[in-house]
């Protein structure tokens, strides 16, 4: 039975809070678990060292590719059932993959990492389904919350990668097939979801405005580009991350400690992320944000002794969790309730294109932009400055405007 929407306090979003973070805890274990392996994987299968991150860029382009269609999911069907296609998809993935591994075929394992970016897609949907039923006020702590979720993924991921990756003769195997398994029970989770599916439009209901003029809108360009910038830098480090631990004399486990840090740092702030931007303002937040990603570059930059990808590694998932989810936030809300559907698909569209854009070319950069890891760690970590010089420029413009111009 469906809790009665018509209270103000909270109740409903909480509840749907618990279950998205649980959610976001067991489900989104899988991702520091394929981030981990993928490009070591790759690096095994693949001819050519220059396409070693080439299955995470896949994971990246399909969860791109998913990002409208899902989006067109719930906005017709709820919630619910695209959080379920998500986790089917992340279990399709996971057995491709698996196939992938066992016939050392780097195609079909492309395959398998283009499929699990339709669990990544609808996984990115879970901060959008915390703002649905909370107000005004809980809505950035919702949002805060369930990214927050990610703190035990962060560590059940890797700690399974520990376990599962040498499991069975074929490396990396034993892994894909856990994914398997966390998608299929995690899956029910759903189950419990308390979303109302969005009423079908009347003939006399607003429209809504097309794409093109919700992204003429100054508030909503400046979220968009924010966001991007604070994933896909993000992603372009971690994703050359493990292949530059490996290649500088460390072990696979310790690549995986170091990303375990990175991820708790991506979602330790989220207990407070929401506070801050409620006292400080969002600008204000995003802006720490990326002050604090240029932080990780310049510490990556300046060596490579274990440390410094350790710290460099956190400030990266502090940068972007400020960045992103007060990003999120302000995007949130700069739309109408019935603009929700288009304005959600197409900002996830954009920032996955533009993550997808930097997992390629973090592979590339890595292994052939120099004549060792070093040199290709280091220009990894020096393609950031411009995103960041276009996404400090937007912001700043934003905040200049008159308020009135602003939305």
């Amino acid at each position: 039975m469906t809790i009665s929407m018509t209270t103000h306090d909270d109740s409903v979003a909480k509840r749907n809070v618990t279950i998205l973070v649980m959610a976001q805890a067991f489900l989104g274990a899988q991702m520091p678990m394929i981030f981990i392996l993928g490009g070591l994987a790759g690096q095994s299968l693949a001819t050519n060292a220059c396409f070693a991150t080439l299955p995470i860029s896949l994971i990246v382009l399909g969860s791109m590719l998913s990002a409208t269609p899902i989006s067109a999911i719930m906005q017709k069907w709820g919630r619910r059932t695209g959080f379920i296609i998500g986790a089917l998809g992340g279990a399709a993935g996971g057995m491709v993959g698996a196939y992938g591994l066992y016939l050392g075929s780097f195609p079909v394992f492309l395959v398998g990492s283009l499929l699990t970016g339709i669990y990544m897609s609808a996984q990115g949907f879970y901060r959008f389904a915390a703002a649905d039923t909370a107000s005004e006020g809980f809505r950035p702590k919702a949002i805060s919350y369930v990214m927050a979720g990610g703190l035990l993924s962060a560590i059940i991921g890797p700690q399974l990668v520990k376990l599962t990756s040498q499991a069975f003769v074929v490396p990396f195997m034993g892994t894909y097939l856990t994914v398997i398994a966390i998608n299929l029970v995690g899956a029910l989770l759903f189950l419990f979801l308390d979303i109302p599916k969005p009423a079908p439009p009347s003939a006399t209901a607003p429209r809504g405005r097309t794409r093109l003029e919700l992204l003429k809108t100054p508030r909503i360009a400046v979220a968009v580009i924010c966001a991007m910038v604070s994933y896909a830098l993000m992603n372009l480090v971690m994703t050359s991350t493990p292949l530059a631990v490996v290649g500088c004399g460390f072990t696979q486990n310790t690549a995986a400690d170091v990303v375990t840090a990175h991820v708790l740092a991506m979602y330790v702030p989220s207990f407070f992320t929401g506070h801050l931007i409620a006292r400080f303002g969002v600008e204000k937040v995003v802006a720490a944000g990326l002050i604090i990603l240029s932080g990780a570059g310049a510490v990556a930059l300046n060596g490579v002794e274990l440390e410094n990808f350790f710290v460099a590694l956190i400030l990266l998932g502090f940068g972007w969790n400020f960045g992103f989810i007060g990003a999120t936030t302000m995007l949130a809300g700069a739309h109408e309730p019935h603009e929700r559907g288009r304005m959600q698909g197409l900002n996830d569209l954009l920032v996955f294109g533009g993550v997808t854009f930097a997992s390629l070319s973090s592979g590339g950069l890595m292994n052939c932009s120099g004549g060792n890891p070093v040199e290709g760690w280091n220009a990894v970590n020096m393609a950031m400055a411009p995103f960041l010089v276009l996404a400090g420029g937007a912001l700043l413009w934003l905040t200049l405007r008159p308020r009135e111009a602003m939305s």
